[in-house]
């Protein structure tokens, strides 16, 4: 590196300070979309990925004219079996509209003794007391029951339009808030009495496996026993949250396009050549005896000091307006407009492949059209160039 041709490049860049100003906030607000669409997009696959992971590996349903029906809590025995499950369990969960704020609350029954298909659930178990009407929230049920006066106790509106009380024993965190903001958690009886379900009958059946090789031969076996249930693998639920995030980041791949294309054409303008003050001084350089590939030198230094200071700056903005302002312009594109939204709190997740993959559409491509014209005109004549 020859310290003197930076020095020059930079007094070259402070002498022409507008034009380096404008083209340094266009390739920095270039940078910050694409890597703010990148962060975005790997931290909600990063939480899907938990989410999903946190699932029993087959969830059995009983389906009746298209539709979920109870099941007998009876069908447990029989899939136990069946060689290679581990364990399962028959849930008790249902939704229950709260039509004071508009939304759905999840309501999980989960017994003192029994095998718990989630870690989440295992804490909650050991705080709940079985013995009175008490429950655990997440966040988002305490948020929405409290805006409605509910701080201590809740009323549910039972089937026949009677009213039952729950004490709220306190506040839990799942693995992910996309598990646990909406979720509440009681005793199985206590959730029965709410649906109106007896004790023979269960909202669905979760199974483990032992060997994960095995999952879809046990899924066969249910199916051929109880012809009328529907088995959900894990991998089905992978599927469907996939479909539901790509449908979701098709916005942001618009966004991508258009700030690309942009790129592309501020490219496309400087690798069309130089301006006749820049040809000129490149002229004056030859005849005051700068070789050839010193010219090149001092505009790889020009190119490479914008392109990368613009970089940096634009990974920088991306880093605290995604994960401390928490993307306050485009959150919404993936929480949506329910009241009880997570709070959109994204793991951080770094990802050297995407800062790698925008440092690659940005930085070497401009030095390559700061450099391609430059060496156009440096290879001419002195004389030539300045005419």
């Amino acid at each position: 590196m020859n310290i003197y041709l930076v020095e020059y490049a930079i007094n070259s860049l402070l002498r022409q300070k507008y034009k380096t100003i404008f083209v340094t906030v266009i390739l920095t607000t270039l940078v910050f979309l694409l890597t703010s669409v990148f962060f975005i997009t790997n931290s909600i696959k990063y939480e899907l990925q938990s989410t999903v992971d946190a699932l029993p590996e087959i969830v059995v349903q009983k389906i009746k004219a298209g539709r979920h029906y109870d099941l007998d809590s009876e069908r447990v025995d029989d899939i136990l079996e069946i060689t290679g499950v581990n364990s399962a369990v028959a849930r008790v969960w249902g939704y229950y509209y709260f039509a004071n704020v508009g939304v759905n609350f999840t309501v999980v029954g989960i017994d003192e003794y029994e095998e718990q298909y989630k870690n989440s659930l295992n804490l909650i178990a050991k705080s709940l007391d079985f013995s009175t009407n008490s429950m655990f929230v997440g966040e988002g049920v305490k948020k929405s029951m409290s805006e409605s006066y509910y701080k201590e106790y809740f009323n549910f509106i039972k089937p026949n339009g009677t009213l039952k009380k729950m004490n709220i024993s306190g506040v839990f965190e799942g693995d992910t808030q996309l598990e646990s903001n909406d979720m509440i958690v009681m005793s199985k009886e206590n959730a029965r009495d709410i649906f109106d379900m007896s004790q023979s009958r269960a909202t669905d059946i979760v199974v483990k496996v032992a060997n994960v090789d095995e999952i879809h031969t046990v899924a066969s076996k249910i199916r051929l026993i109880f012809p009328d249930s529907r088995v959900i693998t894990k991998d089905d639920l992978k599927i469907s949250y996939q479909n539901i995030f790509d449908y979701k980041s098709g916005i942001f791949l618009a966004l991508f396009v258009v700030s690309l294309f942009t790129f592309f054409i501020i490219i496309y303008d400087k690798a069309s050549g130089l301006s006749s003050e820049e040809k000129r001084e490149i002229g004056i350089l030859k005849a005051i005896g700068w070789r050839v590939d010193d010219v090149l030198k001092e505009k790889f230094y020009e190119g490479f000091i914008i392109s990368f200071f613009a970089y940096l700056l634009g990974v920088f903005l991306s880093l605290g307006f995604v994960y401390i302002l928490k993307a306050p312009l485009i959150q919404k594109i993936f929480t949506g407009y329910s009241e009880l939204k997570t709070s959109f709190d994204l793991p951080f997740v770094f990802d050297i492949q995407t800062l790698a993959l925008v440092f690659f559409l940005s930085v070497p491509i401009y030095i390559a059209a700061t450099i391609i014209p430059s060496w156009r005109s440096a290879t001419l004549e002195a004389d030539e160039v300045m005419r």
